[in-house]
Order: structure tokens, then C-alpha cells, then sequence
């Protein structure tokens, strides 16, 4: 079964449904590459797709263990390459957790955050800075 279908919507935007739910997602081309920006880019989604999934893993790591990460959040900023191919160089996510995580607690999230399966199939050239703070 797909996991995805999607249209091209004419103006360089694109209409993508999840099968299984019936979720849709659109997309713009940036500003910068003759688009509106009035969506996010598929560039956009890849840089948000890391965040979303190393925070899915460390809540999959808190539940286990019977912490709170509810209201958590993640912000990311993309880094387009200055030369070509057109391609994310960088991508910051910056998390921010529960001040009052264990030592402990924060280096089993750390580490699991790493291991998502977005952070293991993205190119090792696209540079990946995460920043964990605690509030």
C-alpha cells in the first residue's frame, strides 16, 4: 500500500495525502527558488521531518521510562547550500526538555534522539547541529 499520494497543483505547489489517514500536506517552492513561500518547501519538510523524529524517539524513550515530555518542543532552521547542486548543507534543531530531567534521564533522550531513522538515512554531508536545553 502507498504510503503517500500526491498532485502537482500548478505554481510550483504540490498537495500530498497520507493514505492512511487522509492527512494533506502542502508544499510551496521558497522564495528564494521562484516560489511564494506561502507553504512549507519540501526542504522544509525534510529539516522538520529530523526534529519531529528525534522527538517521536525520545518520546518512545520517555514513555518506557515513565517521563514527561509533554509540551517539549523543537524548533529547526535549514542551511541551503551557496553552491551548487541546490541541496540542505545544515540543519540546527534546537529541543527544549523538562528542566527537571536526571543526568541520567537527559543522556538516555540525548542519545536516543540520534538513533531516528531520519537522522540515519539523511546524507552524511548535510551537517546536523541539536542543541538540548532544559527550561
Amino acid at each position: 500500500m502507498n504510503t503517500a499520494t500526491a498532485r502537482y497543483a500548478g505554481h510550483l505547489r504540490t498537495e500530498a495525502t497520507h493514505v492512511a489517514s487522509g492527512n494533506l500536506i502542502q508544499t510551496d517552492a521558497p522564495t528564494d527558488n521562484h516560489g511564494r513561500g506561502e507553504a512549507f518547501s519540501p526542504t522544509d519538510l525534510v529539516s522538520t521531518a529530523l526534529g519531529a523524529c528525534m522527538m517521536t524517539v525520545m518520546g518512545i524513550v520517555a514513555e518506557r521510562h515513565q517521563l514527561n515530555l509533554v509540551n517539549s518542543t523543537f524548533a529547526v532552521t535549514k542551511h541551503m547550500s551557496t553552491e551548487a547542486p541546490r541541496r540542505i548543507a545544515q540543519i540546527d534543531v534546537t529541543f527544549t526538555l523538562p528542566a527537571g530531567l536526571s543526568a541520567t534521564e537527559r543522556a538516555l533522550l540525548e542519545r536516543s534522539a540520534h538513533t531516528c531513522p531520519v537522522t540515519l538515512s539523511l546524507h552524511p554531508d548535510i551537517r546536523q547541529n541539536v542543541v538540548f536545553e532544559y527550561n
